[in-house]
């Protein structure tokens, strides 16, 4: 009767934390183990990269009008090789960060512009920029990774504070919170539920649909510049295929944690914690030697369960 009674992010929360939870069980009688302060840093460390991605996909499809973001994968792996190149051409490695925020900004613009200026389906705008961007950081780089991070940036990057490494608790959990609190304390947060709840009432109360709309592809794409400097500062190298699958992931990430597909519904802590399960998921299931297919496949059959049960829901109330 409880569980009715909840709805919206309440429920989506509640839903992950109990699948959490039968995760763990799961793991510790399959594996004891996987119980370990090395896992929990793995995991949360992985969880860095796609959480970052994840909220910029998640504000995106927020904002309806079909939005929707594929093209972080390759924005990630061509602002690492980007950066990583330019360090070696001379720049100074100390630029590196705000370059890898440029970067993938400018990446993100470039969907904004199609995307609301030609008004094209955003689909197979950012479809066609992620095969763009991938395809131009294996051109640049021939396929090879880059090394030479310099100390002090891996540094930071394979950091610790106990078993928390150091880019989940100073990047990822801080752009979670400013987002959690744009959407929901701002002017700013409540036009992005109205256009996806309404596109066309959101343009009759004066809301400017495209021009934010632009505004929060360039948000995703700076996260992804983001995540791309914490690959970096993580692996000590540039690499070519480190967005790999992260465009699929992150709109994984985004559906398991409430966020509606057509915009208007849903919470970034509900993404946050659907990444956390995520990644536990897959790296117990990696533990103990479970092909990558069924790993796959077992996420999309944990998706679809949760869009089950918020659609009962619905029905309930």
């Amino acid at each position: 009767m409880k569980l009715r009674k909840l709805k919206g992010p309440a429920l989506v929360l509640t839903i992950l934390l109990a699948l959490w939870v039968v995760v763990l069980a799961i793991l510790l009688f399959a594996r004891p183990s996987f119980f370990s302060a090395s896992t929990l840093t793995t995991i949360l460390q992985f969880s860095t990269i796609l959480m970052l991605v994840s909220m910029g996909q998640a504000i995106v499809i927020l904002s309806g009008g079909a939005c929707i973001d594929l093209s972080v994968a390759g924005n990630v792996s061509l602002t690492a090789v980007c950066a990583m190149l330019l360090a070696k051409a001379g720049m100074p490695f100390t630029l590196v960060p705000v370059v890898c925020i440029v970067i993938g900004l400018a990446l993100g613009a470039l969907n904004g512009v199609i995307v609301t200026g030609l008004s094209l389906p955003p689909l197979i705008v950012t479809l066609a920029t992620l095969f763009v961007y991938s395809g131009l950081a294996l051109a640049v780089t021939g396929g090879a990774a880059q090394s030479g991070v310099p100390a002090w940036l891996t540094g930071w990057g394979r950091g610790l504070v106990g078993a928390f490494p150091m880019p989940f608790i100073t990047l990822a959990l801080p752009v979670v919170i400013v987002i959690a609190a744009l959407l929901s304390l701002t002017s700013w947060g409540r036009w992005i539920y109205a256009m996806g709840f309404n596109d066309r009432s959101a343009r009759l109360v004066g809301i400017p649909v495209e021009k934010t709309r632009l505004i929060l592809y360039m948000v995703s794409g700076m996260l992804a510049g983001l995540a791309a400097l914490v690959s970096l500062a993580w692996l000590g190298s540039a690499r070519p295929n480190i967005g790999q699958n992260l465009e699929l992931d992150s709109l994984t990430a985004a559906m398991l944690g409430g966020i509606a597909i057509t915009g208007g519904r849903g919470g970034v802590l509900g993404v946050a914690a659907a990444v956390i399960l995520i990644v536990t998921l897959k790296t117990g299931l990696l533990q103990m030697n479970v092909n990558t297919v069924w790993q796959i496949g077992i996420v999309g059959a944990l998706l679809i369960a949760v869009l089950l049960a918020e659609r009962l829901s619905e029905r309930w109330s």
